[in-house]
């Protein structure tokens, strides 16, 4: 049923009559191509530059009223193709560093249009974040010869306390160093850098995951429970053997009732502090439906 007001929608002018899922240009986008020229003068200590780039909204369904945990598995088969298209796409534009897939998701993160839908976000640039990421999984296969994202899936499959699911292609857990209570990571089973670099099966695989993952997050408190959800890639233009496709899921809430606020500690100093432990958080996840595939292909 459409809602009022929502350019989303099917009626509204605005998209399709009939889509599942879509790429609709962002109304306000940070980044565009061409840019516009800077709004100011920089010089050599305060260097500005132009705005280059893209930003997308990716229309998950033309149902307001549903949610990615909502959708069939099949359904999110499209949206990972869909995520992988527009990777290449973007990934191919001349300039372009890195392509940012994410989703926030839920009021209390700062979301006003409540319609199911992530972003794509294509920089010319590397992400500080990730950049840093990607220098230390670089340190660290020059001094072991071996990629850290692997070496931290061996050792949270074989500890096997904080798994919170896992196919044949994906694996899905809460780190030993999570920040955010509920933080579940699904990692690649098979070293990967890209969406490009996906099998066939590894499309649905992913469709699976995302779905286990946040009905368990929905059913935990019985609520449609907000997150800042990131899917972590190699940049694009260049080999990156180091690099290892992730998605981070960082969700804001520390109970039903509480919220985990960055106050001066995190957002000033940069330093997490967490009041939980990893494995107390996974056991509640783990409890929490779905608990076998048959539950998951049926909701």
């Amino acid at each position: 049923m459409p809602s009022e007001g929502c350019p989303f929608c099917p009626g509204s002018g605005r998209v399709p009559e009939h889509y599942e899922v879509l790429i609709y240009p962002n109304d306000f986008p940070a980044f565009t191509a061409p840019p516009p020229e800077p709004s100011m003068a920089g010089d050599d200590f305060y260097k500005v530059r132009p705005s280059f780039g893209k930003c997308d909204v990716v229309l998950y369904h033309p149902d307001h009223h549903t949610s990615l945990p909502e959708l069939s598995v099949s359904h999110l088969t499209l949206l990972v193709r869909l995520w992988r298209k527009r990777f290449e796409e973007l990934g191919a534009i001349r300039g372009i560093r890195y392509v940012l897939i994410f989703e926030n998701k839920g009021a209390v993160i700062g979301v006003t249009m409540p319609h199911p839908h992530g972003q794509i976000y294509a920089f010319p640039l590397v992400p500080p974040r990730v950049a840093q990421e990607l220098a230390a999984a670089r340190e660290y296969r020059r001094r072991r010869g071996r990629c850290v994202f692997c070496d931290v899936l061996r050792r949270e499959r074989k500890d096997a306390r904080r798994l919170i699911g896992e196919n044949d292609h994906f694996t899905a857990f809460i780190p030993f160093y999570a920040r955010w209570p509920y933080e579940v990571h699904i990692y690649s089973r098979r070293h990967i850098g890209t969406l490009a670099q996906f099998r066939p099966a590894e499309e649905p695989a992913l469709a699976e995951m995302l779905k286990w993952v946040t009905l368990k997050y929905d059913n935990l408190f019985q609520m449609s429970f907000p997150y800042m959800m990131l899917v972590h890639q190699a940049p694009v233009g260049g080999t990156f053997p180091e690099f290892h496709f992730h998605i981070e899921f960082y969700p804001p809430h520390r109970s039903k009732e509480k919220l985990k606020y960055l106050a001066s500690v995190e957002t000033g100093g940069g330093i997490f502090l967490n009041d939980s432990r990893a494995e107390e958080k996974a056991r509640e996840l783990q409890a929490t439906p779905p608990a076998r595939r048959e539950e998951l292909l049926k909701s």
